[in-house]
């Protein structure tokens, strides 16, 4: 990882203020040292420069970086101890509610998860476990989980895309549930992974090569200096392929790797989403340091829907579904249920 204490370069940082009833900026050239003030003004540079959705997060929520510059150098003093520093660097960046976007210490994980933790939950694993079963009930390729439900409606659980599964055991498990008159595919708590393998699942439910939207790069150091939009595809697996109707159950804890599967599984013709709006999560994330060691992770790639749309804050649902108390009272999933209902021939 590159060390921004070890750079050559000379930093130049805005300081906004309130001068005779006017907001005016000016640069102050700054090289940051391992101390409060280097390591604050060395965060805020590396997000100016490189965090890809501040055009988009200024218009939906109101966060203005050169203000929040101001806000927090104020809460800057250089006697304050680690934890302190560490205390005020998370507020000012969880101002960006993303996910993506991190501080790593030796002694906590700064973070951001709003997109699932002011929402229900939506899942519980031990009711899952009465329609997945225990022991040899359901099969396991890889990090798929699945079995034929009493109805022939097939089910699948795939609880985190870095549980890698290849393309034979996708289509082990498909050629299994061949039988089955419709397949729910389980996402619900993934929090993401290897986004080459939730397209790589994704191509076994298509025939034909499908565009599941666009992508950005960061092109220079300013807010808006990006690419043009590239289109992206997906092209069918030349192993095999599902053509049935699916259910795609999702969550709030959907997100990144996942947020992503969702909007390409949306784009084809048999598949129907069921459930929450997902968490979101559309940047790639990118890792720098500050000079004291601290891990930096911020969302450098902007993905887009196929609308040319952001959905860095969840994809909704086609079916929209909240968890029913009496349901779980009863040990029964109400996502599990109406997708049954949904795939009855």
């Amino acid at each position: 990882m590159k060390r921004l204490a070890h750079t050559p370069l000379f930093l130049f940082f805005a300081f906004c203020f309130l001068l005779s009833g006017f907001t005016s900026c000016v640069k102050e050239e700054f090289e940051p040292d391992n101390s409060p003030r280097g390591n604050f003004e060395a965060l805020w540079r590396i997000m100016d420069e490189h965090y890809c959705f501040f055009d988009y997060k200024e218009k939906e929520i109101g966060v203005n970086w050169n203000e929040v510059h101001t806000r927090y150098a104020a809460k800057i003093s250089p006697d304050m101890g680690n934890k302190q520093l560490f205390e005020v660097l998370c507020q000012m960046i969880g101002e960006l509610r993303d996910g993506h976007v991190n501080i790593g210490a030796a002694f906590d994980y700064g973070r951001n998860w709003s997109y699932f933790e002011d929402y229900p939950d939506n899942f519980r694993a031990d009711i899952v476990e009465n329609y997945l079963g225990r022991g040899n009930d359901y099969q396991i390729a890889a990090g798929l989980k699945y079995r034929i439900l009493d109805d022939n409606v097939g089910y699948v659980r795939y609880e985190s895309f870095q549980n890698t599964a290849g393309d034979g055991n996708i289509s082990y498990m498909l050629d299994a549930l061949r039988v089955c008159s419709g397949l729910i595919v389980d996402v619900r708590n993934n929090g993401g992974g290897d986004m080459e393998e939730a397209r790589r699942f994704a191509s076994h439910f298509t025939n034909q090569q499908t565009l599941v939207g666009y992508v950005r790069h960061k092109t220079g150091t300013g807010h808006g200096d990006f690419s043009d939009e590239q289109p992206l595809y997906i092209d069918p697996a030349s192993s095999v392929r599902w053509q049935k109707p699916v259910v795609v159950l999702t969550n709030r804890r959907c997100f990144s790797a996942t947020n992503d599967f969702v909007k390409c599984m949306s784009q084809f013709p048999l598949v129907t989403v069921l459930g929450d709006q997902t968490g979101g999560g559309s940047g790639m994330p990118f890792t720098l340091e500050l000079p004291n060691g601290w891990s930096v992770r911020y969302s450098a790639i902007v993905f887009l829907d196929t609308n040319h749309q952001h959905t860095e804050f969840g994809i909704k649902p086609d079916v929209p579904l909240q968890m029913d108390d009496a349901d779980l009272a009863a040990g029964r999933d109400t996502y599990i249920e109406a997708a049954r209902q949904l795939l009855q021939p």
